[in-house]
């Protein structure tokens, strides 16, 4: 993958950060590392490098800032620290501080907790049980796996007991959805396949479907979607209108642009019903079924809303003036004196509701629906095959000071 011309880097996930941080703590333990030490021949300012297995089998070395000793005798530990590199696809704990704390212990295995600035799980439906630290299984199982590999290097080491630590995960949390996933104290210790492609947004589409899983758990047969913390706010104001006024907070997920995924991921756990809450220009990109709506991946399409516009009965003057506007807002304004507004909006909003039922029938997210070819199940029915459940959506359009421009359902497209 490539960015004007240059080749983009990889990074590493939370759990590698962690792995490699335990690792080297545990050849300090063992005298196979010398605490603080760098590999012989360095220069001072080059990190150690520690080979460190990922969850998908595969091998990586990273590297690890220092390992310092703390305490001596039976309280004797030492603490790695790795500076996390998230590459060219940056989230909120790039550059962040991961720590591991060992001691050696007589009782065979490993054992891995959080402690500062690692959350713990406070509510059903996440991949740790309530009141773990938030290590989710993968990378638990990674760093279990790398000091259970320096372990084995001594001789007569029994197991180890590892404490990961993050020294401003409190802070970082507040950038990240976990307080909305009821992990509370910290960051996730996260990584499914131990490195990070750059663009791929694997910490945001994580968290989305954790949080879904969280709403499942709940008890919820209903998700609202939005984009961001502005788009949730308004859709929450009007959800008493829309027939949902006790909709609880666990079930409004913040999808950012990732519209084909959420979708899909709404359908997988069986909710009855999604309901989407977006602005003017979000709405035209759902409307043409693009799977990510974010400008990076799709630019606003103001060809697509002009021919909408004359097949909903604007008048030329007005809809000969969207293609060159510059903002999706600016086509709104020009829009809002036709009589024919109301008709473009709905006709919008039930566009966006058949891609979005769309999505959901089908795993293909890679590709923008296709009314005329249509997904696996026809997307027409508005259903979604997975479960055999009825799989219905909704999208409203909101106005930019919050008011509900309009509405339409999945369900006007079923014969």
């Amino acid at each position: 993958m490539s960015r004007k011309g240059q080749a983009l880097r990889e990074g590493f996930t939370t759990g590698t950060a962690a792995a490699a941080a335990a690792k080297a703590a545990t050849l300090a333990l063992l005298g196979l590392l010398r605490p603080g030490a760098r590999e012989p021949g360095d220069a001072a300012d080059t990190p150690l490098l520690v080979d460190t297995p990922l969850p998908t089998g595969a091998r990586l070395d990273v590297p690890v800032e220092r390992a310092t000793r703390e305490g001596w005798g039976e309280d004797e530990a030492v603490r790695g620290l790795v500076i996390k590199d998230g590459g060219d696809d940056p989230d909120a704990t790039h550059m962040a501080r991961i720590e591991a704390l060992v001691r050696l212990s007589d009782v065979p295995g490993v054992s891995v907790d959080g402690g500062r600035g690692v959350g713990r799980a406070t509510l059903p439906g996440l991949p740790v049980a309530v009141g773990e630290a938030a290590i989710n299984p993968a990378p638990r199982g990674q760093i279990a796996a790398a000091v259970a590999e320096a372990l084995a290097q001594a001789q007569g080491a029994a197991g180890a007991d590892v404490l990961i630590e993050v020294p401003e995960g409190e802070r970082i949390a507040e950038k990240t959805m976990n307080a909305r996933l009821g992990i509370l104290g910290g960051i996730s210790i996260l990584g499914t396949r131990g490195t990070v492609r750059p663009f791929s947004h694997e910490a945001w589409t994580a968290s989305v479907a954790q949080a879904m899983d969280v709403a499942k758990a709940l008890g919820a047969t209903t998700i609202a979607l939005c984009t961001g913390g502005r788009s949730e706010r308004f859709l929450r104001e009007n959800l008493p209108a829309l027939g949902l006024p006790d909709m609880p907070e666990h079930s409004i997920v913040q999808a950012a642009d990732f519209f084909a995924f959420a979708c899909r991921e709404a359908a997988s756990r069986g909710f009855a019903r999604m309901v989407w809450g977006v602005f003017f220009g979000k709405l035209v990109k759902q409307a043409q079924a693009l799977p990510n709506t974010h400008a990076h991946s799709a630019a606003l399409d103001l060809d697509f809303l002009a021919r909408r516009a004359r097949a909903a009965g604007v008048a030329e003057p007005l809809a000969a003036q969207l293609p060159a506007c510059a903002t999706a807002r600016h086509a709104l304004e020009i829009l809002r004196p036709s009589p024919a507004l109301p008709g473009l909006l709905h006709e919008l909003c039930r566009l966006a509701a058949r891609a979005a039922a769309g999505f959901a029938a089908s795993p293909q997210t890679d590709a923008p629906y296709s009314p005329q070819s249509g997904f696996s199940v026809s997307p027409e029915s508005g259903f979604s095959a997975r479960d055999g459940r009825t799989m219905l959506a909704r999208c409203v359009l909101l106005d930019y000071d919050g008011t509900r421009l309009n509405d339409a359902s999945s369900e006007e497209d079923r014969p």
